[in-house]
C-alpha cells in the first residue's frame, strides 16, 4: 500500500485571474474582486485520475484541505489525520505536513503555488519525496507537475519514478506586485520524477544580444500591428520591449491592452479583459514563454483565461521569444485549466524570434 499525505491549499491562486500577481495575505482583496477558489478542481483532476487506484492510502486533512476534494473525487481509500481551522493559514499546512510525517506516508502530494511549496518543505525538509499539483498564481520552484494530470500519472507509475533534487523558490511578493521578480533558493526537496513530468525552476535571460534580439522582436510586431484591433500584452520583458518600442508604458509582471497604439487599460484582471473583448471584433493576444519551462498560457498569466482565448481564437494568439530562450526551452506547454482546449493548440506554434524571423516549435499535449 502506497500512502499519501494529502494537503490542499483551498486559496491558491485566487489572485491570479483578478490581477493580484499572488495570494499571500490578499485573500479578502482577491474575493471582493470576485475571485473564486480553484485549487479544489486542480487536486480533483489528479485525484480523479487515481480512484481506481486500490493500492493507494490517502491520509488528509477536514474539510477543504483534503477531504472534501477526496470526496467529491470518488477516492474510496482514505483517511482524516488532521482538522484544521475553517479558514486555514501556513500554520494548518505546515502541522498537517507533520501529521503526515508522524504517521509514516511514503509522499505528500500537494496543491499549491511556491508559497505552499515553501510551507511543505519547512517541515519535511529531504526527510520524504513532495510533489505539487500546479494552482498557484506563479510556479518558479521545480517541484510541480507540469499538469493535474501528469501528477496523476507519476503517483500511478510510482514504480517507475526516480528521485530528483529539485529547487524551491522563495518569491518576493510584495516586490513581484510593484514589477520586480526576486527569487532566492528556499531549499532543494526531492521530488519522484518521470522524464518530462516535473516543470524545471523558471530561468531569466539577461545577456547583451537578448536585449538586441528583444528590440528586433518590438520592432517587427509594431510593423504588422492591424488598426482597430484589440492587443493583449501579455507579461515580461519581451511584451514590454514591444510598449517600449510603442512609446507606452508596461506592466512588466501584468496584463495590458492597447489599441491603434494606444493603452486602452493596465495590469488588467480576468473580469476587465472579459468586457474589454465582448464587443470586439478582432482580437490578438501577445504573449512570451517562460524561460525553460516553456510555458505560454496557466503560468503567471491567468487573467488570460480560457474564455479570453476562445473569444480571441487561437490562430490569434502570437508568440514571441528570443532565440536564446527558445534554445533553453525544448517545448512549449499550455496549461489553461480546460484541457479540450489545451488540445487544440495542436503540435506546435509558430514563435517570432527577431525580425521577420520565427521558429516552429513543438507543443507537448499532457493529459
Amino acid at each position: 500500500m502506497y500512502r499519501i499525505g494529502f494537503v490542499v491549499n483551498p486559496v491558491a491562486g485566487m489572485g491570479g485571474a483578478v490581477g493580484l500577481k499572488g495570494t499571500d495575505g490578499r485573500v479578502g482583496e482577491a474575493r471582493s474582486l470576485g475571485a473564486t477558489p480553484q485549487s479544489g478542481n486542480r487536486a480533483k483532476m489528479t485525484l480523479s485520475l487515481l480512484k481506481k487506484d486500490p493500492d493507494l492510502l490517502f491520509l488528509t486533512c477536514s474539510g477543504d484541505m483534503g477531504e472534501t476534494i477526496l470526496k467529491e473525487a470518488g477516492i474510496p481509500g482514505y483517511r482524516v489525520v488532521f482538522t484544521g481551522k475553517s479558514e486555514s493559514s501556513a500554520d494548518d499546512t505546515k502541522a498537517a505536513v507533520q501529521e503526515f510525517l508522524n504517521e509514516g506516508v511514503d509522499l505528500i502530494l500537494f496543491c499549491g503555488g511556491d508559497g505552499t511549496a515553501r510551507d511543505v518543505f519547512s517541515v519535511t525538509g529531504r526527510k520524504i519525496p513532495i510533489l505539487g499539483i500546479p494552482a498557484g498564481v506563479k510556479m518558479y520552484s521545480g517541484v510541480f507537475a507540469i499538469t493535474p494530470g501528469a501528477a496523476a500519472e507519476m503517483i500511478a507509475g510510482s514504480d517507475k519514478t526516480i528521485l530528483r533534487d529539485a529547487e524551491i523558490m522563495d518569491v518576493d511578493e510584495e516586490a513581484y506586485r510593484s514589477g520586480i521578480l526576486t527569487t532566492r533558493l528556499f531549499g532543494v526537496a526531492s521530488v519522484p520524477v518521470i522524464a518530462g513530468m516535473v516543470q524545471v525552476p523558471k530561468q531569466v535571460f539577461e545577456e547583451t544580444d537578448e536585449k538586441r534580439a528583444k528590440d528586433e522582436i518590438a520592432r517587427f510586431i509594431h510593423e504588422v500591428m492591424v488598426p482597430d484591433t484589440l492587443y493583449i500584452l501579455g507579461a515580461g520583458t519581451t511584451t514590454e520591449a514591444i510598449a517600449r518600442n510603442l512609446g507606452i508604458p508596461k506592466t512588466l509582471l501584468g496584463i495590458d491592452v492597447i489599441k491603434n497604439g494606444r493603452i486602452v487599460t493596465q495590469d488588467a484582471n480576468e473580469k476587465t479583459l472579459c468586457n474589454l473583448v465582448e464587443n470586439e471584433e478582432d482580437i490578438r493576444i501577445i504573449i512570451s514563454p517562460i524561460g525553460a519551462q516553456g510555458f505560454i498560457l496557466g503560468r503567471g498569466n491567468q487573467q488570460v483565461s480560457a474564455a479570453i482565448v476562445r473569444r480571441a481564437g487561437i490562430r490569434n494568439i502570437i508568440v514571441v521569444a528570443t532565440p536564446h530562450k527558445l534554445q533553453e526551452t525544448p517545448e512549449l506547454l499550455v496549461d489553461t485549466g480546460d484541457s479540450e482546449l489545451d488540445s487544440e493548440f495542436g503540435s506546435s506554434i509558430q514563435v517570432i524570434s527577431g525580425y521577420r524571423i520565427a521558429q516552429r516549435k513543438r507543443i507537448r499535449q499532457m493529459s
